[in-house]
């Protein structure tokens, strides 16, 4: 037999919760139940994918500390990652003990929320424990207290090991229902992959980095390209370009919040425009996207931009004051 703790508090000297959690250890290493803690503070960016260490387990422990107002963030990151991620087949087969210790008020709020998210992931849940704790020294010491937590810990060996049935609920059924999320139509192994890379904050950050460029790229169609589908801003450049002689420059811009920069290479009267990059530009400018907007509308000129301060040049600034005579934006 295993069963799983997912403790929700911050780890704290002195947490009532702690206390209990050791000793229902100690009880259950005398039952020769393996036992496995997950504390949620020390799993903060792993949260998503915990759901998936319930597997191998025959039950699991929720046990979370209210030092000033509810379960506290982190298992409600938890529950929601059950909800979002969790093998649901698995939760409903998993017998679920709460426990909620209070420093402050509202221990038995706690005990019914957490009761009540079990319940609506489809799963049951056993008589859990909870309690208020003024002195946490007092409570370590009191033997009474300590023979009633061994007791709950000895019923859930008993429910566990005797799989005991239970009555069925109504808010599995009720949210079944109601509710107005749609579950994610995937399967098991697939709902486990999509919590670990959820997880993983670099492919986070890439996949958003994608959704913004590609966001760009069909407002920018939307907003009215060429016919040919070419970027606005790269028809608006090739539209305004006037050939100069013996002018051979290459410029890069680096527009903020774009993930790739702006290369523009000038010879004579060829031109071109693409994004890209290259590692030593003639001319290389920072700006953001509305001062690219108001220099291609008219409204300023590159040199204007640079000596206001809101374009940032290094480069050759011969070549910057060329912009103005290349590209005449009226």
């Amino acid at each position: 037999m295993k069963i799983n703790i997912y403790y929700g508090g911050r780890g704290l000297v002195g947490d009532p919760c702690l206390y209990v959690l050791d000793r229902l250890t100690e009880l259950f290493d005398e039952l020769h139940v393996k036992t496995e803690r997950y504390n949620l503070h020390e799993h903060k960016r792993q949260i998503s994918s915990l759901p998936a260490t319930m597997k191998d387990a025959d039950g699991i422990i929720l046990a979370a500390t209210v030092e000033w107002y509810g379960i506290g963030g982190l298992m409600t990151q938890f529950l929601d990652a059950c909800w979002l991620y969790g093998d649901k087949e698995k939760i409903r087969s998993v017998c679920m003990f709460p426990i909620v210790m209070s420093t402050t008020y509202g221990e038995r709020e706690g005990l019914h929320t957490l009761n009540m998210a079990w319940e609506t992931l489809g799963g049951v849940t056993c008589e859990g424990l909870c309690g208020y704790v003024a002195d946490a020294a007092s409570f370590e010491l009191n033997k009474d207290y300590l023979k009633l937590i061994e007791k709950r810990g000895e019923n859930l060996y008993r429910t566990i090991s005797q799989k005991m049935p239970f009555l069925p609920a109504s808010s599995y059924s009720m949210k079944q229902n109601v509710s107005a999320s749609a579950p994610i139509p995937l399967s098991p192994q697939e709902t486990e992959t999509l919590s670990k890379l959820v997880s993983d904050d670099e492919y986070v950050k890439t996949q958003k980095e994608d959704i913004k460029e590609l966001a760009s790229q069909f407002k920018s169609m939307l907003s009215g390209g060429t016919e040919k589908g070419e970027e606005p801003l790269f028809a608006t450049f090739r539209s305004h370009f006037k050939p100069q002689k013996n002018l051979d420059a290459s410029y890069k811009f680096v527009i903020e919040g774009n993930k790739n920069p702006v290369i523009m290479r000038i010879k004579n009267d060829s031109f071109a425009i693409e994004y890209g990059n290259i590692e030593r530009p003639a001319v290389l400018c920072k700006l953001k996207p509305e001062i690219m907007d108001d220099i291609t509308g008219g409204r300023m000129t590159f040199q204007r931009a640079f000596m206001s301060g809101v374009m940032q040049v290094k480069g050759d600034f011969n070549l910057l004051r060329m912009l103005d005579t290349v590209f005449e934006f009226k």
